[in-house]
């Protein structure tokens, strides 16, 4: 019997989880979850007799080898931070790993060993990164057969709610991890336009955003996310004087949050020092100017931040609850931590609401035979069950099912550190998602 271990049982591994469970019995599986959280493991499992639930800490060396050791593959679910660790005990215990997490540059250190281990370390497999990456390399490799060369590539993508679920003002509730949200853009962004490369810090993010038109939904907003320089060798894409990667809102998500970036609250560096006692009005009071003028705190704050003190963005910063006297949490002790804590209280999906992840290719080629010019946009459109699993959790744990089964079937034999980038993973597993019923619209229009 073959021995699956699946590190974590979050939010993002649930759908995951149980599409293992349901393949256990034909495939011949075991599948072992290991979680800190030890009833999030058994809630998985469900009882369910190919499967285990079990503590586990993953600082703990011994522990962590031990059950890697037993396994045959390990889907990591666990955070970014501990991505490096896993994959060197996997590759130490000559086991294969699949994740959704980035791949860092320690990651690619261990290629040759990997190899040598005949091991395959597979990450970047889930949804964003993951399915917009086989969609992308799908279209340019189909866009070079055909003799053409890319000359400009866009990738945008999200996760946001259906537009039968817009229940609050900022159109947006929380379906993963909500230091994702607070901390999008801490580290700025770079992309590549009309050849000249574009830098954007991060209290410049939210303030270089821009409108797409979706089918079907209208038009959405678009703010850059994070390297996108790194796509020109990721998918070979020399000739392209334009790559950007963004992520997708609804319009008017960009104008609130670049005011709270503003305020400085998306901060995991300073402490504050006091916090007994202390409303989210002391906590706002904080980040003003002591200088700066007003009647009250929510005219000090429109002045600062030079804004309409009746307008959209300070009514969408009062229903967030930032001047209320409702007291801080007690375990808060960074900025970034009460924001957390307050998204986490007011973006939450109503019953009955459902998510949608939106993905969108857009490429520019030109074929130097007949020159002809074309723009290929590739959309995919999934929307979560209100009474099942969301969307974001269906599109993370699909591919990585998909990626567990080739590779303990034997149909995917490469082995080293890689992305879904490689012919022999993306071609499959992209049959197996529209086999799955995921849909992927393609509309080629010549320019």
């Amino acid at each position: 019997m073959k021995q699956i271990l699946v590190l974590g049982a979050g939010l993002s591994a649930t759908y995951l989880i149980e599409k293992l469970l349901a393949q256990s019995a034909a495939n011949n599986w075991f599948i072992t979850v290991a979680e800190k959280n030890l009833s999030l493991a058994e809630k998985a499992v469900a009882r369910h007799p190919n499967g285990a639930a079990i503590p586990f800490d993953i600082n703990n060396a011994e522990l962590r080898a031990t059950h890697i050791k037993k396994a045959d593959i390990v889907v990591n679910m666990l955070p970014p931070v501990f991505q490096v660790m896993i994959a060197a005990d996997c590759v130490h215990y000559g086991r294969h790993m699949i994740s959704a997490s980035y791949q860092s540059r320690e990651m690619n250190d261990l290629n040759m060993d990997a190899v040598r281990k005949k091991v395959l370390i597979l990450t970047e497999m889930g949804l964003d990164p993951g399915i917009d990456h086989m969609m992308a390399i799908s279209l340019i490799e189909e866009v070079r057969e055909r003799g053409g060369k890319i000359k400009a590539f866009k990738s945008y993508g999200g996760a946001i709610p259906a537009p039968d679920s817009l229940t609050n003002p900022l159109k947006y509730f929380i379906t993963w991890n909500p230091r994702n949200i607070v901390m999008a853009g801490e580290h700025g962004a770079q992309y590549l336009e009309k050849g000249k490369v574009k830098l954007v810090p991060l209290h410049g993010v939210f303030q270089d955003s821009w409108g797409i038109d979706v089918k079907g939904l209208g038009v959405m907003e678009v703010y850059p996310n994070r390297e996108s320089m790194s796509y020109r060798s990721l998918f070979d894409i020399q000739y392209a004087d334009t790559i950007i990667r963004g992520t997708i809102r609804y319009p008017g998500w960009c104008e609130t949050w670049s005011q709270i970036v503003k305020l400085g609250i998306p901060n995991e560096n300073l402490t504050i020092s006091v916090t007994e006692g202390m409303t989210y009005r002391d906590f706002v009071e904080l980040f003003i100017p002591i200088e700066v003028s007003g009647s009250d705190l929510e005219q000090r704050v429109a002045y600062y931040l030079g804004i309409n003190p009746t307008g959209t963005i300070m009514s969408n910063l009062k229903w967030l609850g930032l001047f209320s006297e409702k007291p801080l949490k007690s375990n808060c002790r960074t900025p970034a931590e009460v924001m957390i804590d307050l998204v986490k209280d007011k973006l939450v999906v109503n019953e009955g609401s459902r998510d949608m992840v939106v993905l969108i290719n857009e490429l520019y080629a030109f074929f130097e035979d007949t020159q002809k010019k074309e723009k290929i946009t590739q959309t995919f459109i999934e929307k979560g069950d209100a009474e099942g699993h969301t969307a974001i959790t269906r599109t993370v744990g699909l591919p990585l099912s998909i990626g567990v089964k080739l590779i303990l079937s034997g149909d995917l034999t490469i082995t080293g550190c890689h992305l879904p980038t490689h012919r022999a993973i993306y071609i499959p597993t992209l049959q197996a998602l529209k086999k799955e019923g995921l849909v992927f619209q393609k509309k080629i229009e010549t320019i």
